[in-house]
C-alpha cells in the first residue's frame, strides 16, 4: 500500500468518526484551530519567508508573489474566516425536503457529508486553512496537496490545524497533508478510487485542466477565471473606470479579477482614455484590438490568444464592440464560466445580459471581485465552481454535502 493509499484509508476512518461529532463539538474545534493559528503566527511567518525567498529567486511575478505572501493581517483574516465558519449553521443532518406519501411512508431528504475530499492546489496558503476548516464543519475528512511554491507555509498551517483539531477531540486524520509535491503525487491522487469521494483542483488553468482530463475520482471543476467586463453604450463612464480599476488591480492574481474589457463603440472614444487613466495608476499593460489601438496609440496589439488568457497579472485585454450581442458572443466564446459584468444604466440591456450570459456569477454595475464566499455571505469557500453539476459559484460549507433519503414506514410493501 502506498503512502497516499494509507492516508486515504486513515481519512475514510476519520470521516466515519467525524460524522458522529455534534455541531457543538465541531464548532469548538474550529475556534481552537483559529486560536492556534494566531498563537503560532511567528512560526507561520517564518515558514512563509522560506517560500517567498525561494519564489523570488525563481523569478515569480510580483502579483503571484503577493498571492503567496502571509503577514499579520492575512493570518488574522484566516483566523477570522475560520471563526465565521464555526458560527455558521451546521448543514449535516438538515432536512432538504420531506413529507408523507399517500401510502403512509414518511420521506425525508437530509444533508450528509461527501466523505473524503482531496484538494490539489497551488501558491495560496490560505487555501489550506479554508479547505480544512470547511471540511471539518461539514464532517468531511480532507487530504491536502499543495504546490511546491507554498510548501513550507501549507505544511505549517496544516500541522497547526491538525494538532489543534486533535486536542479538541476530533480524529487527527480528518486533516492530512501530502508532503510530496511531485507530479507523481498529483497523478496518484487523481487515481485514488475507493479512498477519495471527490477531488477539487484550485489553481491555474493548467492544473485544473490536467485534473479534469485525467482524474478517475469525481472532480468538481473550480477556479479558472477569464472574467469579462462589458462597458455598454449606456454606461456611466466614471463608474465603469472605477469598477475596471478595482476588478483588475485590487488583487490581479486571483480568479475573480477581470481579464478582458469590452467597450461599446459609441462611447469608446470617451471611455477608453478615462479607463486607461485609472489603470495607469497601477501600470496595467493594455492589449487592444485595432480599434482600441486607434484610440489608445502605443498599447500592445492583442492576439487571439489574449482573448482566452487568464493573466493573473497587471495585464488587461481590451476590445471595442458594436453591440451588446457582439459582447455576449465574445464572452460565450472565450469565457471560462466564472464571472462576467455589464456596466449600464439601461434596465432592458442589463436584464438581457443577465438572462443570456452563462456564467456562475453575472454582475450589473459591480466588480467581479465579489465572487467570493465571504463577500457573498457564505463564509470562506473551498473554490469557485465553474461547472453545473452539484454546485456552481462559490462553494461554501453546504456545497460540501450530499443528500440521502430517509424513508420510514409501518409495514408497507410494493
Amino acid at each position: 500500500m502506498t503512502e497516499l493509499q494509507t492516508m486515504g484509508k486513515k481519512a475514510k476512518a476519520a470521516a466515519i468518526d467525524l460524522a458522529k461529532r455534534t455541531p457543538k463539538q465541531k464548532t469548538q474545534a474550529l475556534l481552537e484551530i483559529a486560536a492556534a493559528l494566531r498563537s503560532r503566527e511567528a512560526d507561520l511567518l517564518a515558514a512563509n519567508a522560506l517560500d517567498r525567498q525561494a519564489a523570488a529567486a525563481d523569478g515569480m511575478s510580483p502579483a503571484m508573489l503577493d498571492r503567496l505572501t502571509l503577514n499579520h493581517e492575512r493570518i488574522e483574516d484566516i483566523a477570522k474566516g475560520i471563526e465565521e465558519i464555526a458560527a455558521m449553521k451546521d448543514p449535516v443532518g438538515s432536512v432538504v425536503e420531506g413529507g408523507v406519501l399517500p401510502n403512509g411512508l414518511k420521506v425525508q431528504q437530509i444533508r450528509v457529508p461527501l466523505g473524503v475530499v482531496g484538494i490539489i492546489y497551488e501558491a495560496r496558503p490560505n487555501v489550506t486553512a479554508d479547505a480544512a476548516a470547511l471540511c471539518l464543519k461539514s464532517s468531511n475528512a480532507v487530504i491536502l496537496r499543495g504546490g511546491k511554491e507554498s510548501f513550507h507555509s501549507n505544511r505549517a498551517i496544516a500541522f497547526t490545524m491538525r494538532e489543534a483539531a486533535e486536542q479538541a477531540g476530533m480524529p487527527a486524520d480528518c486533516i492530512q497533508f501530502v508532503q510530496d509535491t511531485s507530479r507523481e503525487s498529483s497523478k496518484e491522487m487523481m487515481g485514488l478510487v475507493g479512498y477519495l469521494d471527490v477531488l477539487i483542483p484550485r489553481g491555474g488553468a493548467g492544473l485544473i485542466r490536467c485534473v479534469v482530463q485525467n482524474s478517475r475520482v469525481p472532480v468538481i471543476q473550480t477556479g479558472e477565471g477569464n472574467c469579462h467586463i462589458y462597458v455598454d453604450e449606456f454606461a456611466d463612464i466614471d463608474m465603469a473606470a472605477s469598477i475596471l480599476f478595482n476588478a483588475k488591480t485590487s488583487r490581479p492574481s486571483v480568479c475573480n479579477a477581470a481579464e478582458t474589457a469590452l467597450v461599446h463603440s459609441k462611447i469608446a472614444a470617451e471611455a477608453l482614455p478615462r479607463i486607461r487613466e485609472q489603470l495607469d495608476k497601477k501600470q496595467v499593460e493594455l492589449r487592444g484590438c485595432p480599434r482600441t489601438m486607434e484610440i489608445l496609440p502605443g498599447i500592445t496589439p492583442a492576439t487571439e490568444e489574449d482573448w482566452a488568457t487568464e493573466y493573473l497579472d497587471y495585464i488587461l485585454a481590451v476590445k471595442v464592440v458594436d453591440s451588446l450581442e457582439e459582447a455576449m458572443a465574445h464572452i460565450a466564446k472565450y469565457s471560462t464560466g466564472h464571472s462576467e459584468a455589464i456596466i449600464t444604466e439601461n434596465y432592458r440591456r442589463a436584464s438581457q445580459f443577465i438572462d443570456e450570459v452563462d456564467s456562475a456569477a453575472v454582475y450589473v454595475n459591480a466588480s467581479t471581485r465579489f465572487t467570493d464566499g465571504s463577500q457573498l455571505g457564505l463564509g470562506a469557500e473551498i473554490g469557485i465552481s465553474t461547472q453545473k453539476l452539484h454546485a456552481r459559484g462559490p462553494m461554501g460549507v453546504e456545497k460540501l454535502t450530499s443528500t440521502k433519503f430517509i424513508i420510514c414506514g409501518n409495514g408497507q410493501i410494493r
